[in-house]
């Protein structure tokens, strides 16, 4: 080793030591704090998978392939879930796919709630964005294993930290694409709004809103796509759902069970993609 190195080496900096002391400050003085949201969002997770198992499947799937012909106008729609979701009850995933539609709706939700208002507050501050943007290419460069160590020590294992892991590998999406699509809206239709004595609130909800949504609307798919990757991740902290039969396949090299999970995995990430579209062009 050369002495530039040697002597880098010799006075490593203890980051490693500094983030373990952070860690057992928070678990000996907030404990109870961590637990109390874990154990909130464990039992509002609980309770919605709970109650669609308790429906029959095919009410829930008749429900989803309602709101998606809703949504969408397309009875193409509708009967490409029905299909999908017949396949996937066909092949004994029903359970876990419920958990995973739980999870992953309940993550890109809290994603957008999160996302949109911070995304609309840095778009009318331009500047402080140029700080932000390293924060989020952070959050969605940073290895998502990285993520388990800290979210292990402070919420334990189980949905609940599977369900913060996603929404901080998710959250930059609607960020970034909201404030992209604010800052987008053209000059004109804001000196127009201005000029007829719209207040910033009134320029907000009836210009830059209505504009910058299709933009908006791509963010929540991102968010439902990202939400969707990280579904084997979490089931490696005790996540489950799809991700289970993965993790299992993968330790006993079970190649039928990793083929049918996986493809349920895509089924259901089609499904939402369709149905979290804005509608454009004629209705089918």
């Amino acid at each position: 080793m050369d002495p530039v190195s040697g002597a880098l080496t010799a006075h490593k900096i203890p980051i490693g030591q500094w983030g373990k002391s952070l860690f057992n400050f928070l678990t000996e003085n907030f404990e109870w704090f961590f637990d109390a949201i874990a154990n909130s969002l464990k039992f509002l997770l609980d309770g919605l998978i709970d109650g669609f198992l308790w429906l029959p499947a095919f009410v829930v799937v008749l429900a989803i392939a309602a709101l998606g012909w809703y949504l969408q106008k397309s009875w193409k729609l509708g009967l490409g879930i029905v299909l999908g979701f017949a396949f996937i009850i066909n092949q004994g995933l029903w359970k876990e796919t419920v958990e995973t539609l739980v999870l992953v709706v309940a993550a890109a939700f809290l994603s957008m709630a999160i996302g949109v208002p911070i995304g609309i507050w840095l778009a009318h501050r331009t500047k402080l964005f140029a700080y932000v943007q390293p924060l989020l290419d952070l959050m969605q460069t940073m290895p998502t294993f990285v993520y388990l160590i800290p979210v292990l020590i402070l919420f334990g294992l189980g949905l609940a930290p599977g369900l913060l892991v996603t929404i901080i590998f998710a959250a930059p999406a609607p960020i970034r694409l909201t404030y992209l699509g604010i800052t987008s809206v053209p000059q004109p239709m804001i000196e127009a709004g201005l000029a007829f004595g719209a207040t910033p609130r009134q320029l907000l909800r009836k210009i830059e809103l209505p504009a910058a949504m299709p933009t908006i609307m791509a963010g929540l798919t991102q968010c439902i796509m990202l939400s969707l990757s990280m579904v084997v991740i979490a089931a490696l902290i005790g996540a489950n759902g799809l991700g289970k039969p993965v993790v299992r396949a993968l330790n006993t090299v079970n190649i039928p069970l990793g083929l049918e999970a996986g493809i349920a995995i895509v089924i259901l990430a089609i499904i939402l993609d369709r149905i979290s579209r804005m509608r454009g062009g004629d209705s089918q």
